[in-house]
């Protein structure tokens, strides 16, 4: 030990030593050693708690290590050196292991010199700790940090940072993570617009390695693959995570070339995460992101990717009543496409086709033309796409995804017969993993049935899909589609024997993600 670390030392064990005599709190200690030791030797809030303790690097070493084993956790590690990088200041804890010394220390990240709340969510302050600046030593029954934090949610006035936002997101993924049911509250919601609106200021206010920007590239085509297959909120969590990294990186213009790769990267993820919305129920939020998608995709020049935004953001009207907006934005992401070979070339068509079909009604004649006009567009448009963009259900446009929405279209001109074809065609291309896609084809067949006057089959095959849903894989938008078939069946039966049994299956049926504004 150097002269000045056994100076240092010294003094915050007399510091030490004369604040238990009065009967302080450890973490009262280790703000009376911080603020004489930092001075003199630079000694840093966590490295104070730890000298307040009077213990050894090892010896909270050995104590993290307990607290990972007693949670079910493998070894996690941490060493001294690690540990000591932290005490000089030189590196920060992560997420998780910041929440681990706050447990060992009882304190919140803020007495630690961090500053945000702990992932856990709740306060790790010892109840009824003693404080020696309380007369008579008297237990401390004030707030604490997380009590404080919750406090503030509760604040309507209250304005959350960056870093409690992405907290917020993350207590909410790991919730996930160890199976908790999760609701689409509030505190959530505010989070996921506030950190899709610091993008926004981001992109019209505004060096990073190439390396760094391949993993989240990497990273954002790995999000993709996952939205067939894996809960929205769940998928949200992670995507929002990853585009608050993206717009860090952008908060300081970058050379050209990697500032266009940032910008498309946040188009790609501004517009995952209005897809998720969609599924989520919540219609404004993801017209919101569609739009953070479509400035950032302007900055590209890339006309694929802006016509990709638009036909994407096209879903959101089709799905929640006003098919002709949907008309007009898919004409303008057709616009936009030109004579690119791209996904939106074939998607918009499509969308074309089921906007047309919902604003006119089924079976007249000149829609149906115009409709399947605009479909064979969609079919000529996919030949000529690139491998990789029909391999890609998420940023390109494949065959099963055609198939899906060509049925869709035909179900809602009244196409019976032609549309059950397709969609069973279509049930055929997808895997077991998925499931969003299939149980929308599989309330479409239903919808065949319905139109083929056979509500014994339809509402057979209603249930059994309704049964079928997993956990977390009943979003609002889902659960609307199976209320929207047992109303129409009580339209054309309402004293079928099959209708009340369906309806109190609905019931006991939860929505895990309640239809916002929809």
């Amino acid at each position: 030990m150097s002269g000045r670390q056994h100076r240092e030392t010294e003094l915050a064990r007399q510091l030490r030593a004369k604040g238990l005599a009065v009967g302080q709190s450890s973490a009262h200690i280790a703000e009376l050693i911080y603020e004489k030791c930092n001075p003199q030797f630079g000694t840093t809030r966590i490295k104070g708690h730890r000298l307040a303790h009077g213990v050894a690097l090892a010896d909270v070493i050995e104590q993290i290590r307990a607290l990972f084993e007693r949670d079910g956790k493998s070894a996690p590690g941490i060493g001294e050196t690690l540990l000591s990088a932290y005490e000089s200041g030189l590196k920060r804890p992560g997420p998780e292991y910041l929440h681990y010394l706050c447990t060992a220390y009882r304190v919140e990240p803020v007495s630690l010199g961090y500053d945000g709340p702990c992932i856990c969510g709740h306060g790790h302050k010892m109840p009824g700790t003693v404080r020696g600046d309380l007369p008579d030593g008297k237990p401390d029954t004030s707030p604490g940090p997380g009590e404080l934090l919750i406090q503030s949610i509760s604040n309507a006035s209250s304005v959350v940072g960056g870093e409690e936002d992405e907290n917020v997101l993350r207590r909410t993924l790991l919730q996930l993570l160890a199976g908790s049911g999760i609701a689409l509250d509030g505190q959530v919601l505010g989070s996921v617009e506030s950190i899709r609106r610091r993008m926004d200021d981001t992109l019209v206010s505004a060096t990073v390695s190439a390396a760094m920007l391949d993993q989240w590239e990497e990273a954002t085509i790995g999000f993709g693959r996952q939205y067939m297959n894996t809960p929205p909120l769940r998928l949200l969590c992670d995507v929002l995570l990853e585009f608050s990294a993206v717009r860090k990186a952008m908060e300081r213009r970058q050379p050209v070339d990697l500032q266009e790769r940032l910008c498309r990267m946040a188009a790609q993820l501004a517009g995952l995460s209005g897809m998720i919305m969609i599924n989520l129920g919540d219609h404004r939020l993801a017209r919101s992101f569609f739009r953070t998608g479509r400035t950032a995709a302007d900055e590209t020049g890339d006309r694929a990717l802006r016509a990709w935004v638009t036909a994407r953001e096209a879903l959101v009207p089709l799905y929640y009543g006003d098919p002709r907006e949907a008309l007009n934005l898919a004409k303008k992401s057709r616009d936009m496409a030109g004579q690119t070979p791209c996904a939106a070339q074939a998607m918009a068509p499509v969308v074309e086709a089921r906007a047309l079909a919902m604003m006119s009604g089924s079976g007249k004649k000149d829609v149906v033309d115009q409709a399947k006009r605009a479909l064979s567009r969609a079919r000529a448009a996919f030949s000529q796409m690139t491998a990789v963009d029909q391999d890609d259900s998420t940023f390109g446009y494949t065959e099963r995804q055609l198939y899906f929405h060509q049925g869709d279209a035909l179900v809602k001109l009244g196409q019976a017969m032609e549309a059950d074809l397709i969609l069973e065609q279509a049930l055929t291309k997808y895997g077991p993993a998925d499931w969003l896609d299939p149980t929308f084809i599989k309330f479409d067949r239903a919808q065949c049935k319905l139109l083929e006057g056979d509500i014994d089959e339809a509402l057979a095959i209603a249930r059994a899909t309704l049964d079928g849903l997993g956990d977390n894989c009943r979003p609002g938008i889902l659960m609307q589609r199976a209320h929207e078939m047992a109303r129409e069946v009580e339209a054309k039966a309402p004293n079928h024997a099959g209708l009340k049994l369906f309806q109190e299956a609905l019931r006991a049926t939860p929505t895990e993600d309640p239809v916002i504004g929809a």
